[in-house]
């Protein structure tokens, strides 16, 4: 299939396109290396892997450093593979984290807008099959506050210091909201994608109310971008949303992912809302990883009959493409939402 950059973005303004798209966040080098048949080690590389797998883009981030070496922030990979194979693994700080009050804010040492770099947006379109699209991707304003905070020493301060939550909030929102300002304005990005989890599969991570007073603002900002410059606008979270849905649209998302299988059906998330969102995603990522290539194509049939019927639905995994899928399923679903999705 040839990538094609405008069937993508009908998509996720929910119109029905002459295929179903696939779609995915992130997707481990150890997949994408074994998909291309040699290292990632060039943005030439990036982009003949997203091509290959049939993707209608390229996904980019501007180069950021928000935490050197203290604790894991952003999507940055979460996992490194040693010299004899084994794989270690980074873990978010639950108690407390390096800012824990006003004096460690103060002294803490935050990046510039102009530190941001864009270097390969600046190359990339030169680089790029024709038809081929550019996705400018960043997130995790929620994210970055309570991991810089710990998230039990985050739960104290919304009742003890909300001055420090919201500061901290403006800080990383103002320099977050810059990027994506800048994929607006850009005449390389095609389709803007906002990452950031707030729920678990049981629900919420924190009340309705405290995401509506310091989260969403800052989300219906980058919707507000996204509607100036008529640029489709994805958000990732994770689990069970649906108390929070109307905010989200609310905010101006167009497309929705990943669609959490073990959180939400994706048939009841299409019969509430497919009128308002694109739906991304839905293929377990436990099962990509356990299951059979089998099992993998009877789900990406059952998501398109369910989900793409009238438009409106992207094939992809339920979070992410991590080491641990088995390769085989992974091919397994692009080749099923080429065979299913015309």
């Amino acid at each position: 299939m040839n990538p094609d950059i405008e069937q993508f973005k009908l998509t996720l303004k929910r119109g029905k396109a002459a295929y179903v798209p696939i779609a995915e966040l992130g997707i481990h080098p150890v997949i994408k290396e074994r998909l291309l048949g040699r290292p990632i080690k060039s943005l030439q590389d990036d982009v003949d892997f997203w091509y290959r797998a049939g993707y209608d883009y390229i996904k980019l981030q501007p180069a950021a450093d928000f935490n050197p070496g203290r604790l894991f922030l952003q999507d940055n990979e979460n996992s490194k593979i040693s010299d004899d194979g084994s794989v270690s693994r980074n873990w978010a700080t639950e108690d407390k984290g390096v800012i824990t009050g006003w004096d460690d804010f103060e002294n803490y040492i935050f990046p510039k807008k102009e530190d941001f770099d864009y270097t390969k947006f600046e190359k990339v379109r030169e680089l790029l099959p024709e038809g081929m699209g550019v996705i400018g991707q960043y997130g995790d304003i929620f994210t970055m506050v309570w991991e810089l905070m710990g998230f039990e020493q985050f739960s104290f301060a919304l009742f003890d210091d909300p001055e420090l939550i919201s500061t901290l909030f403006d800080k990383i929102g103002d320099l977050v909201l810059s990027m994506f300002e800048y994929f607006a304005h850009s005449n390389t990005v095609d389709v803007l994608w906002y990452s950031d989890d707030i729920a678990y599969v049981t629900g919420l991570m924190i009340s309705p109310d405290i995401l509506r007073k310091y989260f969403f603002p800052w989300l219906k900002k980058i919707g507000n971008l996204a509607k100036s410059y008529n640029k489709p606008l994805i958000y990732h979270t994770d689990g069970l949303l649906f108390d929070v849905m109307d905010d989200i649209i609310d905010c101006g998302v167009d497309a929705l992912h990943p669609i959490e299988p073990q959180a939400m059906a994706i048939a009841e998330v299409k019969k509430r809302y497919g009128d308002r969102l694109c739906l991304i995603g839905h293929v377990d990522v436990d099962l990509l990883s356990r299951g059979t290539p089998e099992d993998v194509r009877k789900q990406v049939r059952k998501n398109i009959e369910e989900a793409a019927y009238n438009g409106g639905y992207c094939v992809g995994s339920g979070n992410s493409v991590p080491d641990y899928v088995k390769y085989e399923n992974y091919i397994a679903m692009l080749e099923a939402a080429k065979e299913f999705g015309r």
